[in-house]
Parts: structure tokens; sequence; C-alpha cells
């Protein structure tokens, strides 16, 4: 196997005394994993660094062993993120759920372009909008995304105000008011594709895909809620 691709830097492991094992979300192949000798070098500290675009030269001799990588840094997109509390929370965030959500070799198609957006565009106002973009495609991609269509009773496209934590179905007003503290918000920003939501929109939406994520991915897989994504609506809400 050999290719080459470009992406971002999602989690990189020590290796022996100067090695890595690096994960890179890439464009073409989705979640790659592999090698990279003498990673740890001080000429290297800089490049392997999470949220990097970097460019990757990757091979193995037998498909079934571990890929060897060459990188090369394209842009130093990590320093965008380190001076702003918030924005690195939520770079882990963004990387945690990555790493542990998204197949490897994989293609992500449309995917890929909320999570480059998120990277591309965190020197926005808006940044945190769109990462709540990434996180509701990231339900879509994984097979539990939510039905926003429609109210799931009545079949009504009016009003809809709600979303059924069990069914992940839109519900009215009328049907939902009187049910309104089990259910939650409808993300209308979502629908409208409007970029600048206010903080309590993104806070109500964070914490419906965190639900979800949890029930309908991690738990079933039996795997663990990344600690840094825990309580990321109430601290949006509040910045």
């Amino acid at each position: 196997m050999k290719f080459v691709d470009e992406g971002y830097i999602i989690r990189c492991r020590r290796h022996g005394e100067n090695s890595l094992i690096l994960t890179v979300l890439c464009k073409e192949n989705g979640k790659v994993c592999g090698y990279v000798r003498s990673g740890l070098s001080k000429k290297n500290l800089a490049v392997f660094q999470l949220g990097n675009k970097v460019r990757i030269d990757a091979w193995s001799r037998v498909d079934d062993n571990m890929l060897s990588l060459k990188i090369e840094l394209i842009t130093p997109d990590a320093v965008n993120f380190l001076n702003d509390v918030n924005k690195l929370r939520v770079l882990s965030c963004f990387c945690a759920l990555c790493d542990r959500c998204l197949p490897e070799l994989q293609p992500l198609d449309r995917f890929y372009w909320f999570a480059e957006s998120f990277v591309n565009l965190i020197g926005e106002d808006n940044w945190i909008g769109h990462y709540c973009f990434f996180e509701f495609y990231l339900l879509d991609f994984l097979g539990i995304g939510l039905d926003l269509s429609k109210c799931s009773v009545t079949g009504k496209v009016e009003n809809l105000a709600f979303v059924s934590p069990k069914t992940g179905r839109a519900v009215c007003q009328e049907v939902g008011r009187p049910y309104q503290d089990r259910l939650f918000l409808f993300p209308h920003f979502i629908v409208a594709q409007d970029y600048s939501p206010k903080p309590s929109e993104m806070a109500e939406l964070l914490k419906m895909t965190e639900f979800f994520l949890n029930k309908n991915f991690f738990a079933i897989h039996n795997l663990k809620f990344p600690e840094c994504r825990v309580n990321l609506a109430e601290i949006i809400e509040k910045s």
C-alpha cells in the first residue's frame, strides 16, 4: 500500500525513544494512523502539534502492517488555538471525537469539509458555530443523524420547536410544549445554515449532540466519551 494525502493531525503518541504514532484526518483517505521515525527530534517539535495541516507520504510493505509516514508541514494551524483556552479546549474535543468515532482508511467525502472549515476559520468571530456544524454532521456521518424535516407526530413542517431524545426527530410547538422539559430545543440555525447563532443556541445544540453521540455511538461500542467534551455546552454558553 502506498499513497499521498493531506490533512490535520488529531493525535500524537510517543513510540520508543524519539518516534511517534501519528493519526491524521485526511482529505482522500479519512483517518490515517501510522509510524513516524524520529518524530520527537527538536526540529520536529513544532510540526507534530494537534491541528496542524500536513502532507503525508504513507506506505507499508504488507497491507495489514501499520503504515509508515513521512510528514511535511503545510500550515501551522495549531498556533491559532494556543492563546485562547476555549479554542484549545474545543480543538481537543474536535481531535478526540475524530480519533474515537471515525473509521480508519475510509473516505469522509463531504464531512471532511466541516472539519476543515472548523480549523481554517478558527480566527473568525463565529468559530464556535463552525464547530457546532462539525458535531451535527458527525452524527449524520455515523448514521445517527437527526430528522428535522417535519413533526414526528403531526407531520407538519411549521412551528418545529423541539427534538425528541428517544427518536431524534422533530416535534412541533403544540405537541411538545407539555413535555418541553424532557425535549431538546430545535436547532433552527442548523436548518437555516446560519453560521452566526447565539451562544445559547450553540449550547443547546452541543447538549443534544453530546446526548446522541453518547447514546447511539459511545455506549453501543462500549467506548468512553472524551472527558474534554463533557460540559462543553456550559462553557460555550458562558463565554
